[in-house]
C-alpha cells in the first residue's frame, strides 16, 4: 500500500487549498482513510477521516472550514480547506487503516493508532 499526498503550498490567510491523497494497492472505498497534520514543535493531530462506510469525521477546530471527499474511481481522497489561518501551517499526512468495527466512532478515527499506512506528507504554509 502506498499513499501519495499532494496539493500543499503557500497560501495567504483566508485562502483555500485542496489536498489529494492517491492510494495504490488499496481501494479507498473499502478502507478507512484519514488526514493528520503536524506543525513544527507540535504533536501530530487529527484533521479528518472517512470510514469505509463513507462516514466523515472532522476535528472540531476545523469544522466549517475543512471538508473531506472521496473519488472512488481514482482511489483518491481529498481534503478541501477554506479560510486558512497561519495556525493551519503544518505538514499534512494522509493515512489508511483497516475496516473499523466501529465505523461511527470519532474517537477511533481521530487516533493515529487506527492507521497502518502513512503517506510522506505535503506541506501547507499559511502566511499572515
Amino acid at each position: 500500500v502506498q499513499l501519495q499526498a499532494s496539493g500543499g503550498g503557500l497560501v495567504q490567510r483566508g485562502g483555500s487549498l485542496r489536498l489529494s491523497c492517491a492510494a495504490s494497492g488499496r481501494t479507498v472505498s473499502d478502507y478507512d482513510m484519514g488526514w493528520f497534520r503536524q506543525a513544527p514543535g507540535k504533536e501530530r493531530e487529527f484533521v479528518a477521516a472517512v470510514s469505509w462506510r463513507g462516514t466523515t469525521f472532522i476535528a472540531d477546530s476545523m469544522k466549517g472550514r475543512f471538508s473531506l471527499s472521496r473519488d472512488n474511481a481514482k482511489d483518491t481522497v481529498y481534503l478541501q480547506m477554506y479560510s486558512l489561518k497561519p495556525e493551519d501551517t503544518a505538514l499534512y499526512y494522509c493515512a489508511t487503516g483497516g475496516r473499523a468495527r466501529t465505523p461511527y466512532s470519532f474517537i477511533y478515527y481521530s487516533s493515529s493508532k487506527s492507521y497502518d499506512y502513512w503517506g510522506q506528507g505535503t506541506l501547507v504554509t499559511v502566511s499572515s
